[in-house]
């Protein structure tokens, strides 16, 4: 077993609370702190007590950390990665590439000399990111396309005339003809239309009409921090979910979606590839979003946990994780598992043992437990595991 020491990324949207808490730091922190990356990849892997970074730990013995099935299914790398994700304003609207996607514009990239870190890149690594967000407090986000008669509706309530192209868009050739033709608007038409459209649903939040009051009160919210962004009014047509603590969402390839607000466990496959389509100062490559979204309308289901052997097992329909919430008591308790497991500390203490001995993780501390390691936990405490979901 190896205590993993593990790094933040410090974002605008990011929380100054949650983090610095979680870790035993000042809080408020001075900076907002939006994610903490636990796991191996190459971007911003975790580190070992002597200081050596896991993903090359994990190249020097990868059947020996990892398990001879993970190696042959996934090659010597973690495929998945562990985040604790905390965000006090709004991310992007993004989505994220299939694996043949992720292979393909990877390597047009590297053929056309685009660098590693260019702003303009958007394929990291050639790896797809399914990802599955599970709440620890409440949490807000816009996850998916909701049905189109539904977005018909939502757009028309508000009676701007600057939405009669986008509306005929919908109705005449659904999503796949109204995203883009949004996307593609002049800045000028952009500025006049989300200006618009933010008025018009600050009167309907103000008038208190319940009839997507929420989605209003977001698109007008997002318009003071984006204006003449399309993203604002493509908000209108996404499903808003609002998750309460212990809820989970999952969001597979080709899905829109923005985190809202609020704080939550991710665990994804291990890439850094994001197509951002709105809602960001950063780089948004429109003709690769197209190529990635998924268009399909209809609900996002909220996952709530089954349980499995260890604790409570947020079921995935991907090979790459597997997310499990441990609650331990003084008894001991067993946590071995056939794949290499990433465990976290959200609450108390956890006390480890394992052939080699015992580890203690104190609240917001993780570690790395090889393929097959026997390995049993007592607290009381509350603990985050991440496997893979080979069967």
């Amino acid at each position: 077993m190896w205590q993993l020491t593990s790094a933040v990324r410090f974002y605008s949207w990011g929380s100054r609370t949650v983090i610095p808490e979680l870790l035993g730091g000042p809080s408020p922190a001075e900076q907002p702190h939006a994610e903490l990356w636990i796991g191996a990849h190459p971007d911003e892997p975790s580190l070992l007590a002597d200081g050596r970074r896991l993903d090359r730990a994990i190249a020097e013995e990868p059947e020996r950390l990892l398990g001879a099935p993970v190696v042959t299914r996934f090659g010597p790398r973690l495929p998945f990665l562990m985040k604790v994700l905390a965000a006090d304003r709004p991310l992007s609207l993004q989505a994220h590439p299939t694996m043949e996607q992720a292979a393909a514009g990877y390597t047009a990239e590297n053929a056309a000399g685009v660098p590693q870190d260019d702003p303009t890149r958007s394929f990291k690594d050639p790896w797809h990111k399914p990802e599955l967000l599970l709440a620890l407090t409440t949490f807000e986000a816009l996850c998916g396309f909701r049905p189109v008669e539904e977005s018909l509706h939502c757009l028309a309530k508000l009676q701007v005339p600057e939405l009669k192209p986008t509306i005929a868009a919908l109705a005449r050739g659904g999503l796949r003809a109204a995203i883009p033709q949004l996307l593609a608007l002049s800045q000028r038409r952009r500025d006049s239309l989300v200006s618009a459209v933010a008025e018009a649903a600050t009167r309907f939040v103000t008038a208190a009409d319940p009839e997507f009051i929420n989605t209003y009160r977001w698109a007008a919210t997002l318009a003071e921090s984006y204006p003449g962004d399309p993203g604002v009014v493509i908000s209108l047509m996404c499903n808003h979910l609002k998750l309460a603590p212990g809820e989970a969402v999952f969001l597979p390839a080709g899905n829109l979606h923005a985190y809202l607000s609020g704080a939550g466990v991710e665990v994804m496959a291990s890439s850094d590839n994001v197509l951002r389509g709105g809602l960001t100062s950063k780089y948004v490559d429109l003709a690769a979003l197209i190529e990635v979204l998924d268009f399909t309308d209809g609900r996002i289901p909220v996952i709530h946990p089954v349980l499995g052997p260890g604790g409570l097992r947020y079921p995935v329909p991907v090979e790459d994780f597997d997310l499990t919430r441990v609650q331990l008591d003084a008894q001991a308790g067993t946590l071995t598992t056939a794949g290499p497991q990433v465990l976290l500390c959200t609450e108390g203490r956890v006390v480890l043992a394992a052939a080699d001995g015992e580890l203690v993780l104190e609240k917001g501390r993780s570690a790395f437990v090889p393929a097959g390691e026997p390995v049993s936990a007592r607290g009381p405490a509350v603990l985050y595991r991440s496997t893979t979901n080979l069967r």
